[in-house]
């Protein structure tokens, strides 16, 4: 809960500040008639819709499971961060490409440029402080991985979309303000133009970035090497399991896994016993690895599980 709470934190510092940035952008552009400015009030104005997109996401993803849905409805936050990169690349790249090539065709000087530097500058302040929330959360989340390998591996992709957002969009600002500039000393309108095209191959490839990340959830990512190994020396530390013999997990939210454990048991024991050791067993992982909230347990031989683990093996590699 406390990493939804630090979530939420984040994506309410990024919808505040990237809807006043909007409205302030686009007063600017409609004032100065810069394309640039214009692409970036789009851009900002989708990452307003995109951090109401992920609350919602959140809050969907909160419900408990139901009939319908009886592993509950995490992975409601995944489609709404594939729905957030879509929106990424149509609407803010797409916008931002199509003004791009209206300017350069039919360029028009910008004129009181001045407040356009003045926007940009307030702008760079105010996604400044929300990148900065963003990334104190992420490192938080990152521990000692490295930047990507992070954001390759986290199963929470709220974070690091609002992290990658405000990056591009300090990115975004400092095209901005270059094709501004440009334009206005060089006497070249369409270098403005220009400008918004540079904005547009930016938010292109953050969202093709972001698209593959979530695509990855949506299919079902497994549990870390560090869970899974917690996972089976709890098991293997109880008297009646002869050997742990292998762990299937997969994300169903951030902090939902779905775990299904191949066991041996002792040769001795009878089916009650058995049953005794699986309740044990779900027992201690629900106090001491909430985060399993679904576990299933199939007593299989050693040999017959090193069969299926070769076959996923092959299968991941012909993939």
């Amino acid at each position: 809960m406390a990493g939804h709470a630090g979530s939420k934190r984040v994506i309410y510092a990024a919808l505040t500040g990237n809807l006043a940035i909007a409205l302030t952008k686009f007063a600017a552009a409609l004032f100065t008639g810069s394309s640039s400015m214009l692409s970036e009030g789009m851009h900002s104005l989708v990452d307003t819709g995109n951090g109401a997109l992920l609350l919602h996401g959140m809050r969907r993803a909160a419900r408990p499971a139901d009939r319908t849905h009886p592993l509950g409805h995490g992975r409601e936050l995944y489609f709404w961060s594939f729905i957030v990169a879509l929106l990424v690349f149509a609407l803010g790249a797409g916008i931002s490409f199509y003004e791009g090539v209206i300017h350069i065709m039919a360029p028009e000087p910008v004129v009181n440029a001045k407040v356009n530097y003045i926007v940009l500058g307030l702008s760079f302040l105010f996604e400044g402080s929300s990148w900065l929330v963003a990334l104190k959360q992420f490192r938080q989340q990152k521990g000692r991985q490295g930047w990507f390998e992070a954001v390759r591996l986290s199963k929470d992709p709220s974070v690091y979309t609002v992290l990658f957002e405000d990056s591009v969009a300090l990115l975004g600002l400092v095209v901005a303000f270059a094709g501004i500039l440009s334009s206005e000393w060089l006497g070249i309108p369409e270098l403005d133009g220009a400008g918004s095209i540079g904005i547009a191959i930016i938010l292109g490839a953050t969202a093709i970035f972001l698209a593959r990340e979530s695509k990855g959830l949506l299919l079902g990512e497994p549990a870390s090497a560090e869970v899974q190994r917690k996972v089976l020396a709890i098991v293997e530390d109880d008297p009646a399991v002869q050997m742990a013999n292998g762990v299937l997990s997969v994300h169903i939210g951030p902090e939902e896994i779905v775990a299904g454990l191949s066991i041996e048991f002792e040769d001795h024991l009878t089916a009650p016993e058995i049953e005794a050791c699986i309740e044990r067993l779900e027992a201690r992982l629900k106090e001491e690895m909430p985060e399993i909230t679904r576990l299933f347990v199939k007593p299989q031989a050693a040999g017959t599980w090193e069969q299926r683990r070769k076959a996923i093996a092959e299968a991941a590699r012909e993939d």
